[in-house]
This record gives C-alpha cells, structure tokens and sequence, in this order.
C-alpha cells in the first residue's frame, strides 16, 4: 500500500512540473542583446547603461534570454560577451541568476578599460547569430552608443545587415564635439543606422531620454 501512494504522489509531481513547463511558450519570450561602447569618454557613461540593463533585468521574465556585451576593436566574436543567461522558467532560479547578471555587470562596469576602436557592426553580428540561435519569439538589439564606427585597418564590415523580425534600440547617443559644429553629421549618422537596420528588414528606434525607458521594449 505505501508503495502505491509513493507511486502516486511521484506521478502528481511529475504531472505538476510537466504542467508547469508547459505554460512555457518559446513564441513569446523575449531575446535582448546589449551592446556597451566602451570607447573613449563613454566608459564614463555605463553607469547609465546599469540602469537600463537593471531595468531590462527587472521586465525579463523566467524563459527569456538577455545579453551584455562591449563593443570592443572587433566584436564579432563571442569573447567581448560580458554575459548571457537564458533564464530558467522557475522563478527562484531566475531570480537568482537576475542577481548574479547584476553582480557580473557590477564588477565589469568598475573594471572595464576603454577600447582603441567601435566595431557597432561586428557586434550587431554577434547579436544576430546568438538571438537567431537561442530563438525566442521577440529579438531586440540595444545599442548604447553615439553610433560613430571606428574600425580598426583591415576590418570588413560593409555587410548588409539581415534584421528581419528585430528590433533595434540606439540610446543614449551622445552628440560629439564635431556634432555641435555641424549637426547634419549626427543626423546623418543617424539616418544612416536607420537605413542600414530598416533595409534589412528590422525596425528603428532612438532612445535619449533615460526617464523613458520603459519605451525601450515597446514596439508596434
């Protein structure tokens, strides 16, 4: 008899956790992919990417996939990746690794050393092949940047850019000294990612303002 109800309360178990697996829907999670300048002046800027990538953390739910990673010389490669976890779909265990992608951010942010060059495009590939690989239904791309490339000799990054069903996000853009003396260059720049994003399939948008963040996941 005590067998029988051992067998029964393990078949109630396994029920539950199948259960609770499948409320789990792939077609509705979220993917966001952050990439960090980390050239030049903007290293003094990433206390400003934290509160976004904690205001992601905290709007992400058990299931969907976030990622950090620092423009660097040449991000197409999976070594400027500051960190990645595809939630677990128990919510203790999500909340636990939502702590330990703040303390990794935390300690990069202190730690970080500013790059010699912008590889946007190289990291905008990286993006594509990780979102494309894990697969959830909502693919974003954050670029928290002023957009200005600075390639290193010898980089090939004239390639056309495939986007469909992203979205990608430019924030905080910062205006540069050159800017302020002609400001058809910040707008051109701007008009260019928008044209490279949008021909690709993708969709656009431009974030400055830091109180509105909660426009950063919002798309039609």
């Amino acid at each position: 008899m005590k067998s029988t109800k051992l067998l029964i309360l393990i078949m109630v178990a396994a029920l539950a956790i199948v259960s609770g697996c499948s409320r789990h829907n792939q077609a509705r999670d979220h993917g966001v992919y952050m990439l960090l300048d980390t050239s030049g002046t903007y290293t003094e800027q990433l206390t400003d990417a934290q509160r976004i990538i904690n205001y992601i953390l905290s709007e992400l739910e058990p299931g969907d996939t976030f990622a950090v990673a620092r423009i660097d010389t040449g991000s197409f490669s999976g070594k400027d990746i500051v960190h990645r976890q595809t939630f677990d779909t128990r919510p203790s265990q999500a909340n636990m690794q939502r702590r330990k992608f703040r303390e990794t951010i935390d300690t990069f942010v202190k730690e970080v050393k500013p790059s010699s060059y912008t590889d946007i495009t190289g990291g905008i590939l990286q993006a594509i092949e990780h979102l494309n690989e894990v697969g959830p239904g909502n693919k974003t791309i954050l670029i928290f940047s002023d957009m200005k490339e600075d390639l290193k000799e010898g980089y090939v990054r004239d390639i056309p850019l495939q986007l469909d069903g992203f979205n990608v996000v430019a924030l905080n853009v910062i205006k540069l000294s050159s800017d302020n003396v002609d400001p058809r260059k910040y707008m051109s720049r701007l008009e260019e990612w928008q044209n490279r994003v949008e021909s690709g399939g993708g969709q656009w948008k431009v974030v400055n303002d830091m109180e509105r963040l909660e426009s950063v996941m919002d798309f039609d």
